[in-house]
């Protein structure tokens, strides 16, 4: 009977009887050093030249899909803009580490068994991957929960984001998914949401002071609530960086100082309903609330409500 081989990692089972003399040797090398190179094996995938790079597979002997850790190296853009990386159809779980350089923003590297969708690896990323010999997927999609997370450095979740209680979070961050928060957040970096985000139960940036001057500026890449203490005759300036916002909701608070009788214009994107724009609460100290929401990047839908406490 002749020897047989292990279906996910490929390993040699030699039958009763064979390879005498040379089972020791045989074990060693088809069995001991395949199972080393399986859980701890580093390979480098070199990809560009060709649209699909297929993992050697190889029975009983050294293979490149058999490795624990795969490095993607090389290019993609050039030749072909989309290289798919494909595995053998068995299961197994791949830490993979992208190092492919990109040409454009469009391109990318994904990693399937033939004849199956697959999964894009993130340039500049190193991650898990799982695969049952059909689908492959990211580990970062599987549902997580944490009681407690810190995150110290840059951090990319590519599915859906819940947070029921406080967040603080103070790197950039991307979620590719849903960012769901529903309690206290506070961003002291960049948060990128690429699908939807709803933000709950102040889940907000911290209150920016703006600078008094004759043009009040806003910059909506700092944050969605403002407040401004007038000094004098001011005219609140277009908001900076509403390309990138268009969809943001907040307000700016607008305070008369200790003299009062204030006066604020405003730049022609700001868009009052029924055309009319608005006079501030006159009162020394008065303070009252612009909420806006940018409907397009020249058009910042606003109302003006009056007279909040003032202490």
């Amino acid at each position: 009977m002749p020897s047989t081989y292990t279906t996910n990692l490929r390993l040699t089972k030699q039958a009763d009887g064979e390879n005498p003399n040379s089972w020791g040797e045989i074990l060693n090398e088809q069995v001991i050093s395949l199972v080393d190179q399986a859980v701890a094996g580093y390979t480098s995938i070199s990809v560009g030249t060709t649209a699909t790079v297929t993992l050697t597979n190889n029975q009983g002997s050294g293979d490149q899909s058999r490795s624990a850790i795969l490095e993607f190296k090389g290019s993609v853009g050039g030749s072909h803009s989309n290289i798919d990386v494909l595995i053998p159809n068995n299961s197994k779980v791949y830490i993979v580490k992208n190092s492919v350089s990109y040409t454009s923003a469009d391109n990318s590297i994904v990693l399937k068994v033939a004849g199956n969708t697959g999964v894009t690896v993130p340039s500049g990323t190193m991650a898990l991957y799982v695969t049952n010999g059909v689908t492959t997927q990211a580990v970062e999609n599987i549902n997580t929960t944490f009681s407690s997370l810190t995150v110290t450095g840059a951090a990319r979740f590519d599915s859906t984001v819940t947070v029921s209680g406080a967040v603080d979070l103070k790197t950039n961050v991307s979620v590719g998914g849903t960012a769901v928060v529903g309690g206290a957040a506070q961003f002291a970096s960049t948060v990128t949401v690429s699908g939807k985000g709803k933000f709950m139960t102040g889940a907000l940036t911290p209150i920016i002071t703006l600078t008094d001057a004759a043009s009040v500026v806003t910059d909506l890449n700092t944050g969605n609530v403002f407040y401004v203490t007038l000094a004098g005759n001011r005219t609140l300036a277009a908001p900076t960086e509403t390309t990138t916002n268009i969809g943001a909701v907040g307000q700016i608070y607008i305070q008369q100082d200790g003299t009062g009788s204030r006066t604020l214009s405003y730049n022609t994107v700001f868009q009052f309903p029924g055309a009319s724009v608005p006079v501030l609460s006159t009162a020394a100290n008065a303070v009252d609330a612009l909420f806006y929401a940018v409907r397009t990047t020249t058009k910042v839908d606003a109302i003006l409500v009056k007279n909040f406490n003032r202490s």
